[in-house]
């Protein structure tokens, strides 16, 4: 099988790739390597096509031939401030209509995975004692001052438990990066509907691991912590470090997304661990070999969401995945595992 990878020479592109390689696929990687110093190794045989998705002529040369793309390129994280909306838009929203429209133009039909994200859902799954499943109210920049940082419910004002949140939930973008992901899922399954291409978007949690980029305003907590201990600091918790989250291993990742290139299944599917944690729990875990205590900051991010956890059920029958590493495991090799710069 022939098969381009978008973003391939990035974090979860990057092992993707190692894998489609080692088992004697045909591997396009395009990439702009913007997010790299100099341009990471790649198993022998791949193909390195360098451009971004702005480019036509590269497009069309890395989608000739293939039977699957596997779409990893995105701008992705948080982001700094609205000030970012054009960027995140440009890349992310853009970017996928171009490679789509790519493939529109070489009437492609085959198997397109693309990588989306649990921020989708914003604010996770909720449950009043008295009122049953409710939906969390945008978080209120008042009470995140106060150090509130549950949400309530909006019938009575009571604490709200979490509970899993299945691939049925309604999406709830609440940061720009989210809406972009949301579109981009969109985009794709109207090019399937248009072009007969099977799309399947998996929804990543929070992904971990080796090569993940290193600390900058756009990394994953999980990076952001091990940089701080890397250079001798304490991991910075914000709110109150109960925030809770599913860490799942980009190794796990990477294979669920050849399970999604080898099957026909179509539709969006959690790719997570099934372990949640808090955020504080994932601090404690990465620093516990190393002296430092994690510190609670009362710090929060209005644009972050308190609670989101997967149901990772859909993606075990759909796919066939399971996630394999578990978090202790996991978390005590990320504490020494190499970062990108």
């Amino acid at each position: 099988m022939r098969v381009l990878v978008t973003g391939g020479a990035g974090f979860i592109g990057g092992h993707a790739v190692e894998r489609l390689a080692a088992r004697g696929d045909q591997v396009v990687v395009f990439d702009s390597l913007a997010a790299h110093k100099e341009p990471p190794p790649l198993p022998d045989g791949v193909e390195l096509i360098v451009g971004d998705l702005r480019d036509e002529r590269a497009l069309e040369r890395a989608v000739e031939g293939v039977d699957a793309v596997c779409h990893q390129a995105a701008r992705v994280g948080l982001g700094v401030d609205f000030d970012d909306v054009g960027d995140y838009v440009a890349d992310n929203d853009g970017g996928t209509a171009n490679l789509l429209r790519a493939l529109w133009r070489r009437s492609f039909t085959g198997r397109l995975v693309v990588a989306s994200s649990m921020v989708v859902y914003g604010e996770g799954r909720y449950r009043c004692p008295d009122h049953g499943d409710v939906r969390a109210a945008p978080r209120d920049r008042e009470d995140l001052d106060n150090g509130r940082f549950e949400p309530r419910c909006p019938h009575c004002g009571a604490d709200l438990a979490w509970a899993p949140v299945d691939e049925d939930a309604r999406l709830d973008p609440r940061n720009v990066y989210a809406a972009t992901k949301v579109q981009t899922e969109h985009l794709s399954f109207l090019y399937g509907r248009e072009s007969g291409a099977r799309v399947c978007a998996l929804r990543y949690h929070n992904v971990y691991g080796p090569r993940m980029p290193r600390d900058t305003p756009y990394a994953g907590v999980a990076s952001i912590f091990r940089s701080a201990l890397e250079s001798g600091s304490a991991p910075r918790v914000f709110e109150d470090g109960r925030q809770t989250r599913d860490f799942v291993h980009v190794h796990d990742v990477a294979r669920a997304n050849l399970l999604a290139l080898d099957g026909d299944w179509t539709g969006a599917c959690n790719i997570a661990s099934g372990e949640p944690r808090s955020v504080g729990d994932m601090a404690r875990a990465l620093a516990a070999d190393s002296g430092l205590e994690s510190v609670v900051t009362g710090e929060y991010r209005l644009g972050d969401v308190r609670h989101i956890v997967a149901a990772p059920d859909l993606a075990a029958e759909a796919l066939g995945f399971r996630a394999e590493t578990g978090f202790a495991e996991g978390m005590r090799a990320f504490a020494n595992d190499p970062l990108r710069d």
